[in-house]
């Protein structure tokens, strides 16, 4: 029986708080706060005849550290779960040490204002000491492991799929397939179609300055950087088909480098049709995925955040989407002395999703694995103190609930590599 506040109500959010209610023995309360409380009161009062969750929702701006604070204090919950944007991670975190509260989240911190001098000076010198450009890193993060340690609390970073189900599928070869891991490709196949021009399945802010960055990749203990999209592999993605895909930077490959050092290479690409990246590529040619506010009609603008506001929102795409998802690690390496391949991924049909959720895959297999990372942390599967990745737990009770809950895994002995 435990408490839960779960800030954030959008997509992701919304899938997370439904299977939280799925598991009302764990889940036996819970309250929902967003910027907008309506949006929760909403939510609150759809599932209320579904579930013996006890709802309640409130107002919040994450960015205020002292309003999450007094949140916290007047709702005393055993864990928050911060399903909000990755700039709030940071304020969320303050929060939670502040009132002795365990802390997860679905993606790594990165700011919403990436011309603020102070940390423009940090992101330069890692830059150029790490060797890689993205904006978000788990650097600001783990600053944090000390203090969490000492307060005896568990923060778990980037429980979703990708970063989170991945790197449990890690966690789970390293512990039963493999003696020595020497590559990993994690390969993200969304084959759903959602019949617009143009849309991102989740936050278009977030998802656009992701897909526009350059990529990069770890090999023989560095970052290996390449321009925006320029490495393309296709691949025959089981219940999908055969896919255009790209290498992407992606924030799992940071911490899989760290807790699985004898990996030689690490690689992340995601599927992309080519309508989708001539459109993104002329809005960056008209420098709408800027981040950098620009003056018009005597007001400021930030042009990604008005994109934003044109664009259709990722929580309305469930009715409209069809197809299936593909997402998964392909591993190399070694088992007694013997040279083997192993490919553990799942497949997710969008419309599934939106028949028991009313959303669409991409953020039902985020949504999932971050309720079930809380079941981990409630029932003291996982508990230790300090900052971790999904990786560092032990991976076998969560690929079980993930299966339980909706994301099964399949596995494949002699997959196709990536070349």
């Amino acid at each position: 029986m435990s408490r839960v506040l779960v800030i954030g109500c959008g997509g992701v959010a919304s899938v997370a708080i439904q299977k939280c209610c799925q598991v009302s023995q764990v889940f036996s309360e819970l309250c929902i706060a967003s910027r907008t409380k309506s949006k929760c009161d909403k939510l609150a009062e759809e599932l209320a005849s579904k579930t013996k969750t006890k709802l309640t929702t409130a107002q919040v701006d994450a960015d205020d550290t002292q309003q999450v604070i007094d949140l916290i204090k007047s709702y005393r919950p055993d864990l928050v779960m911060n399903i909000a944007l990755p700039y709030q991670d940071l304020t969320i975190m303050d929060a939670c040490l502040a009132c002795g509260v365990n802390y997860m989240d679905t993606a790594n911190y990165e700011p919403e204002n990436i011309d603020d001098p102070q940390w423009r000076a940090i992101y330069e010198k890692r830059c150029r000491e790490a060797g890689f450009s993205a904006y978000f890193d788990y650097s600001w993060q783990w600053a944090y492991r000390e203090k969490f340690q000492k307060a005896g609390l568990t923060a778990l970073l980037g429980c979703g799929f990708d970063p989170g189900v991945t790197q449990a599928y890690c966690a789970y070869a390293q512990k039963h397939e493999f003696d020595t891991i020497d590559t990993i490709d994690i390969l993200d196949c969304n084959g759903g179609d959602h019949g617009y021009a143009f849309a991102t399945n989740f936050n278009p802010e977030v998802n656009l300055r992701e897909v526009s960055a350059p990529g990069s990749y770890w090999e023989n203990g560095k970052w290996v950087e390449v321009p925006p999209m320029s490495i393309k592999r296709e691949y025959n993605f089981q219940q999908v088909g055969e896919k255009d895909m790209y290498l992407l930077h992606h924030e799992e490959i940071e911490s899989l480098a760290v807790n699985i050092p004898e990996v030689k290479r690490i690689r992340f690409f995601m599927t992309f049709g080519q309508s989708y990246l001539t459109h993104m590529r002329c809005l960056e040619n008209v420098g709408m995925l800027s981040a950098t506010p620009v003056n018009f009609e005597g007001r400021e603008i930030v042009p990604i955040k008005f994109l934003k506001a044109l664009l259709p929102d990722p929580a309305t795409l469930g009715p409209r989407t069809k197809g299936k998802t593909n997402i998964g690690c392909i591993f190399t390496g070694k088992k007694d002395g013997k040279e083997k391949s192993y490919y553990i991924y799942n497949v997710c049909d969008h419309q599934e999703c939106y028949r028991e959720v009313g959303s669409q895959a991409i953020s039902y297999t985020t949504g999932v694995p971050a309720m079930c990372g809380a079941l981990m942390l409630l029932t003291g599967a996982w508990n230790k103190p300090g900052v971790f990745t999904v990786e560092e737990f032990d991976p076998d009770p969560f690929l079980e609930a993930l299966g339980k809950y909706g994301l099964p895994h399949q596995e494949d002995h002699a997959p196709a590599l990536v070349d």
